[in-house]
């Protein structure tokens, strides 16, 4: 079998489900244009404000689209490349894209709040505040991990930080020359990615070499902007244009695949036990983001769903985009299934995952013309640039989080006071953990964490869609799968750390199991009841 093969495959897979499966989403989620979004209700020109479906898909699909779909899968195919595949693209269609459609879609009609608000309504108070509490605590690790890891990127490679702070330049410009200036989006956008070419072009004639706590402090300023500014002035067009970065990548991998027909040298399975632990659940946790993440409906249920103009954007926006997540995750299995078992382990212990997708790319890249070193330097670009949007948009997320927490039920409360000082917030901690290392401890947890987050937001959803009586089973069942997968790595990962002295993630690993089975119980006389519906 070649990696065109597969590639053309999960192209098939996903595309019948965008096309086919996705309708059936559209019929049970009850989408109707007509009915008001909270963009339009609540429109503050801050948070709340009505987009265009393509600048929201890049926004949204940049927030999402970080490290995770690319070394998610590369460590995932320790277990042979079958089962990652298949997860990926049957994970997608099935239970990810559902996930992020879903997250989108209830905050839409609970006046773009998160999923706590869900919680509260349907399960109460208790409920919310341990899910929002749960999931800004996972949020601020976010932002401090991926800190400290941009900005190690930065240190490492100089050009990419010049790049970087030309993309933020760019896209003020473009916020403002869009939607003060009235600007034409197709005209605005060829002079964007032009502008985009010439940032990169100026980072490698002009590196910036600064120190990585100078870098570290730099990020945590700019991500208390990218939080407290109008999401229109930054945030949304830094990732509308940060876009076309994956975009490309996205292609030219693709078409480098598809041309080249190169071989699959990985074997399809190479046994149910490895260091990494038993396939199930492990390969569901490690391979992450590529088929469903947490985070994404922490973000769907964020910015997202207050930038909704039409509901019908939900599918187009929050399923299309985890369905190109999961051909991103695709991508990077192929950068690796074409290595011998001995290369692959090779490459991973000397080089790591993400220099081993770096690699993988730019020897697709190859037919066009670009050299090993180049086309691997614009992939280690692309990454570094989702790596930062992620980190931006975590910031704000946490900031609704707290916003939702502290406000009376039910109550859009969002002030400049409330903005800056949950802001600062957030980012102090962040900080704190990123500066004291402390991070690290708890980082090995993410994926789990990670998702577990998925997982909730699934019970939730299927909570939300039994009392309004609406069909439930097409989350409910995948929910139920996650709910397994999480329920099991959290018992493993708790014997793992008992045994190996790590007392602290032992402890942290039985609280969330707890937590999961808090909610668990407090859902159950919804989560297990039929809507009447299929």
């Amino acid at each position: 079998m070649s990696v065109r093969g597969l590639v053309l495959l999960a192209l098939l897979i996903l595309g019948v489900g965008f096309f086919f499966y996705g309708r059936f989403l559209v019929r049970w989620f009850g989408l109707d244009d007509q009915r008001e979004t909270p963009a339009y209700r609540f429109r503050d020109g801050l948070d709340f404000f009505p987009t265009s479906t393509p600048i929201l898909f890049g926004h949204h699909f940049a927030s999402i689209a970080g490290a995770g779909p690319i070394v998610g899968p590369i460590l995932a195919a320790s277990y042979g490349w079958l089962g990652v595949f298949l997860w990926l693209v049957l994970g997608a269609v099935l239970a990810g894209g559902v996930h992020d459609m879903g997250s989108i879609v209830a905050s839409l009609r609970h006046e773009g709040r998160s999923l706590g608000e869900i919680l509260r309504q349907y399960l109460g108070p208790v409920a919310q505040k341990t899910f929002l509490l749960f999931a800004t605590a996972t949020l601020i690790l976010v932002v401090a991990a991926f800190d400290v890891i941009v900005a190690k990127t930065f240190v490492a490679s100089p050009p990419v930080a010049t790049a970087s702070l030309g993309f933020l330049v760019l896209a003020v410009l473009f916020g403002l020359f869009y939607y003060r200036l009235r600007w034409p989006l197709w005209s605005l956008t060829l002079l964007g990615i032009g502008g985009l070419l010439g940032a990169i072009a100026l980072g490698f004639a002009f590196p910036l070499q600064l120190s990585e706590n100078t870098w570290r402090l730099l990020l945590f300023g700019y991500v208390f902007l990218a939080s407290v500014l109008p999401i229109w002035l930054l945030l949304q067009p830094r990732d509308y244009l940060n876009a076309f970065l994956l975009y490309a990548l996205l292609l030219g991998a693709f078409l480098g695949l598809l041309l080249q027909g190169l071989p699959v040298k990985l074997p399809a399975f190479t046994g149910f036990y490895n260091p990494l632990g038993p396939f199930f659940p492990i390969l569901f946790v490690i391979t992450s983001c590529g088929a469903i993440s947490g985070f994404h409906s922490l973000v769907g249920s964020g910015t997202t769903a207050r930038q909704v103009a039409r509901e019908s954007q939900a599918l187009k926006v929050g399923y299309g985009a985890m369905l190109l997540e999961g051909l991103l995750g695709i991508i990077s299995l192929g950068a690796v299934v074409v290595l011998s078992t001995q290369e692959y382990h090779h490459l991973l212990k000397s080089a790591g995952p993400i220099a081993a997708f770096a690699s993988g790319v730019a020897g697709f890249l190859k037919v066009f013309g670009l050299s090993q070193a180049k086309g691997r330097a614009f992939a280690a670009l692309a990454v570094s640039a989702f790596a930062l949007t992620s980190l931006d948009t975590a910031t704000r997320v946490s900031r609704f989080m707290l916003e939702e927490l502290f406000s009376p039920s039910g109550e859009h409360v969002s002030t400049t006071r409330s903005r800056v000082l949950f802001t600062l917030l957030v980012v102090g901690l962040a900080a704190a953990l990123a500066f004291s290392g402390a991070w690290q401890k708890i980082w090995p947890l993410m994926g789990a964490a990670n998702q577990l987050l998925a997982a909730l937001a699934l019970l939730a959803l299927t909570v939300w869609l039994v009392s309004i009586r609406r069909p439930s089973a097409f989350v409910r069942l995948p929910a139920l799968f996650m709910l397994a997968v999480t329920l099991t790595a959290m018992v493993i990962l708790i014997k793992k750390n008992t045994a190996s002295g790590h007392y602290l993630l032992a402890a942290l690993s039985a609280l969330l199991l707890a937590l999961t089975l808090f909610l668990l119980w407090h859902a159950r006389g919804r989560f297990f009841k039929s809507s009447g519906k299929t």
